[in-house]
């Protein structure tokens, strides 16, 4: 797993502010505002999505994390949820597939969930003082920035304890590694 760290973060919410704010003027020329934000927040999220998925490294539950996504964006879509629960729902799948990529613990994670409504309460706030789509998104994107500094398993200090090499389970484990190695080059 290939952790990002705070610099890119920022980066990366440089670009989703960016992104909307040029998203909103695009898709408000066609579209009311209320749903021209539902589909900012889907576009910027589903992006997000990616970024994450690429720096994970991990190979396995690419495809369905994005099915899962798009399926629940898109009902939520159909359904016309109103505007906090529509960003609600998507800072959630976003905090969802940080859990499940880049935190190896229940403590983690939670401390993750923690950054998710911090970076929230900051957008809104954000927003009712200067209006500015960007500068909400921008400061929701930069304390999500700070999840990469989240350790790994916060009850470990984020560093993993060696398995045992006798022990049977890490025996059986490897045999199933080199088993599934053997059946990919095949």
């Amino acid at each position: 797993m290939t952790r990002p760290g705070f610099l890119e973060g920022t980066l990366v919410a440089l670009a989703a502010s960016l992104a909307a704010g040029a998203l909103f003027a695009t898709l408000s020329l066609a579209l009311p505002a209320i749903p021209a934000l539902r589909w900012v927040v889907a576009l910027v999220a589903f992006g997000y999505l990616i970024y994450l998925l690429g720096r994970s490294g991990a190979k396995v539950g690419r495809v369905s994390a994005v099915l899962a996504w798009a399926l629940v964006s898109g009902i939520a879509l159909a359904l016309h949820l109103p505007l906090p629960t529509f960003v609600l729902l998507h800072t959630g799948m976003a905090w969802l597939v940080r859990s499940l990529y880049f935190h190896g613990g229940l403590v983690a994670a939670l401390a993750d969930l923690g950054l998710i409504l911090l970076g929230l309460a900051g957008a809104v706030w954000a927003q009712t003082q200067s209006g500015s789509l960007f500068l909400a998104v921008w400061s929701l994107m930069l304390v999500q920035a700070l999840f990469a500094l989240i350790p790994a398993d916060l009850r470990r200090g984020g560093v993993a304890e060696p398995p045992d090499p006798d022990d049977a389970f890490e025996r059986a484990h490897r045999g199933a590694e080199a088993a599934l190695r053997r059946m990919h080059s095949a």
